[in-house]
């Protein structure tokens, strides 16, 4: 079974969604669309009334809502129905960590959800200066979305020094696939390029794409080249 993300160009790429069950990075520099995928990913959930969590480390329920209808996707009409906003606080990491353990496969069951989407685990590890305290702050946050058989997408910054990989180089390896969405030099302008770097166990474009950001959301340019 095949979840769509609803990104147009994207699912062809993908043989169809991602595979049910599976959880991807996707990865990016700031203005790259990572928040806009993670919204649109939720928003076709919302549409085929599917029930989702959108967990936010940076907006709050107002701004998140806002944000969505600038695209033209009311979360409002699905509040609390199908779709429910959860503010974790990055400042305050420990209590964040004990809701993820303690509280958040709960909120999955008894929700009822098959879409979630995280955005984003960077301002969550960047709070942590122990690496093994990073890791286990994400290993245990991907462990019960995946424990709960939902489909789910993470966003996550690059490493300023490694555009293909994420900051912490943590969330690429507890995850089943990784899309990259990077920016592209074309003479004196900057143009959006995305690409599939891993999807277990399942076939997938490995083409660098051209993409959109537009007044409905992400675009992939499915039939176009980047040379």
């Amino acid at each position: 079974m095949r979840i769509k993300t609803g990104i147009e160009g994207l699912d062809e790429m993908l043989g169809g969604g991602i595979p049910a069950g599976h959880s991807i990075a996707v990865i990016g520099s700031f203005g790259t669309g990572k928040t806009t995928f993670a919204m649109q990913y939720i928003w076709e959930g919302l549409k085929n009334d599917e029930k989702c969590i959108y967990i936010s480390l940076e907006e709050d329920e107002k701004s998140i809502i806002e944000s969505a209808k600038n695209f033209g996707w009311d979360f409002s009409n699905y509040l609390n129905d199908k779709l429910l906003l959860v503010k974790l606080e990055p400042e305050d990491a420990k209590t964040s960590i004990r809701r993820i353990e303690a509280e958040l496969p709960q909120i999955i069951r008894d929700f009822g959800a098959t879409r979630i989407a995280v955005d984003s685990v960077s301002l969550l590890t960047m709070i942590f200066r122990n690496e093994g305290e990073m890791r286990e702050a994400v290993f245990m946050l991907s462990k019960s979305i995946k424990d709960s058989g939902a489909t789910a997408v993470f966003t996550a910054e690059v490493d300023p020094r490694n555009p293909n990989v994420s900051r912490e180089g943590i969330i690429e390896y507890v995850v089943d696939g990784v899309i990259l969405l990077s920016f592209r030099e074309e003479g004196n302008k900057l143009s959006l390029v995305l690409r599939i770097l891993k999807m277990r166990r399942t076939k997938h474009s490995r083409e660098v794409k051209p993409y959109e950001i537009t007044e409905n959301g992400i675009k992939v340019l499915s039939e176009a080249m980047v040379f």
